[in-house]
């Protein structure tokens, strides 16, 4: 009996072990080089791949490495294509679906080139040598050819760089935060036939050109133009459109005095296009994106769409059906909805307790589209979104969270001191003891002109790991709920944001989360700001 009795255990010993979960840790700050983050979601001609972009940290090097990746789109199929020290991003179908283009400083490519990979197999080739890299690509339709944005310096006397030369300031906007002192340099437009590797310049000037998209029938290409900002003036940029043939004159279909950007989309018919109108410059901090066409002959002024809607809108994508699809920022969530042209009507497509952060449809659009979406709980993965539902199919970093402890995170609704109704997001350490008071920490967001969400946070979770709370208030000054809430702090900065927050650090206090006693706070950007308007108004 004993023998029969070990030889049963023996034989179910494993599989008991099998399906035993695997021992949970909580998140640290190690798991920053354990991350990946995936990004740039873009779906093939047929609808039956999705490639996009995985990057994570490298301790050692101390620097991101990014590769190409692509799942099929019944998700029994993961690829990583690219594999090397050097970062590529950008992966870009051809209409044809024949190749897969994309940006790497491979090879010593002294700035981002395009390379250009066969899906029959081989090597990836390198396209472009063009100085100081290639910031954005675009194919053509036909897949012939390749509209490339890059950086140009416009002072010939330059070209001798073996001896320094002094910083010259003859320009009102001077310098930006990454690019440093702004000089003569100047974003264009180039095309480049694939065949012969030609490169022809597209665009010239005092302007930075940015964001092009092919006509349908590749016959125009539209981008949008900033010129150089003046004492006065503030940001300005307008949507234009020019044949795809050097030596084209560039024609302006918009001319608001104010920012219309991008990203730019095309109707299937080529008679329209899409571009998102803000408002004038002094509200540069409070810009709400508004979804507008223009007819790209030039025929008629600029119509807005959305208006009616008050919320942040952005991606466009024309449908096969004439609407349009776009990303909502609404109230903590970001959600894929459809757009009326001829009435403004929003229809939202999903609908679910996450971030939708970057999606696309291509010529699919209104059948399936792919999605980059997050949650409370997971950092940002590609989905199939196809007749309302998700369905995972990007899984980088599913084996991780598998080992991990999270934090809760729920929502907290507060008043202000004048009444103003203030939506939060509140996160509590795992297996928090309802009723038990926590320490907790304010973690503030930038901006102003952003907003606190149900996307992954890898700071907030890592707090709560560690056993505090951590409170992130919408404050006035947010976007996504509504441009009045929004311009709401306009010229009056310290006042009703404080109110905002404390109103809602005494709600967490109320409602017996937060200990009075242990309370810290924190943030970045205006966050910063905030912080120190905050402990200035209150102990």
């Amino acid at each position: 009996m004993t023998q029969r009795l070990g030889i049963l255990l023996t034989l179910l010993c494993p599989t008991l072990s099998a399906q035993t979960p695997a021992a949970r840790r909580p998140i640290g700050p190690g798991d920053i080089y354990r991350i990946r983050s995936v990004s740039d979601p873009q779906l093939s001609p047929d609808g039956n791949w999705v490639a996009y972009t995985v990057s994570a940290a490298d301790s050692a090097k101390d620097k991101r490495d990014a590769n190409v990746w692509m799942t099929s789109w019944d998700g029994t199929q993961t690829v990583q294509v690219t594999a090397t020290t050097e970062s590529e991003t950008s992966p870009r179908w051809s209409p044809d679906g024949r190749y897969l283009a994309f940006l790497s400083g491979r090879q010593e490519g002294h700035g981002s080139q395009v390379w250009l990979l066969d899906r029959r197999g081989g090597e990836a080739q390198r396209l472009t040598t063009i100085k100081d890299g290639v910031s954005g690509i675009g194919w053509s339709p036909d897949s012939k050819r390749l509209v490339m944005v890059a950086t140009f310096e416009l002072d010939s006397t330059k070209a001798d760089t073996t001896k320094k030369r002094p910083i010259v300031i003859d320009r009102y906007l001077f310098k930006a935060d990454v690019d440093g002192y702004l000089t003569t340099t100047r974003s264009h437009l180039l095309l480049f036939d694939v065949a012969t590797k030609k490169v022809d310049t597209l665009t010239t000037g005092a302007a930075d050109d940015d964001g092009p998209r092919w006509s349908p029938d590749g016959s125009k290409i539209a981008f949008v133009r900033t010129p150089l900002p003046e004492p006065g003036t503030g940001d300005e940029s307008d949507v234009y459109v020019v044949d795809a043939r050097p030596g084209a004159t560039p024609r302006a279909l918009t001319s608001f005095p104010g920012p219309d950007v991008g990203s730019l989309a095309w109707s299937p018919d080529g008679a329209w296009l899409a571009f998102f109108r803000t408002d004038e410059p002094k509200y540069y901090a409070y810009q709400q994106r508004t979804l507008a066409v223009v007819r790209a002959d030039g025929s008629a002024p600029a119509r807005l769409v959305t208006a009616a809607l008050d919320r942040p809108v952005s991606s466009p994508t024309f449908a096969v059906d004439g609407t349009v699809l776009v990303l909502v920022t609404d109230d903590r969530s970001q959600y894929l909805a459809r757009v009326s042209v001829a009435n403004g009507a929003v229809e939202r497509l999903d609908h679910g307790r996450y971030a939708i952060s970057d999606y696309s449809a291509g010529a699919m659009a209104g059948a399936h589209a792919a999605v980059l979406m997050s949650t409370p709980e997971r950092p940002s993965e590609v989905f199939a979104f196809e007749n309302g539902a998700l369905r995972q199919l990007s899984h980088q970093n599913d084996s991780l969270f598998a080992t991990l402890t999270l934090g809760t995170t729920e929502d907290l609704t507060s008043r202000s001191a004048d009444s103003t109704e203030v939506h939060s997001v509140l996160v509590r350490p795992a297996g928090a003891t309802a009723g038990t008071r926590l320490p907790m920490v304010l973690s503030i967001h930038g901006g102003p002109n952003s907003q606190d969400g149900y996307g992954f946070s890898l700071e907030r979770q890592i707090f709560a790991a560690n056993g505090y709370a951590v409170l992130s208030v919408n404050y006035r000054g947010s976007n996504g709920r509504g441009l009045a809430y929004q311009r709401a702090i306009f010229a009056d900065w310290g006042h009703k944001e404080v109110i905002d927050i404390l109103g809602a650090v005494d709600e967490a206090v109320r409602a017996g989360i937060a200990d009075p006693d242990r309370l810290g706070i924190g943030g970045w950007s205006y966050g910063g700001i905030l912080t120190d308007y905050t402990i200035a108004t209150t102990t």
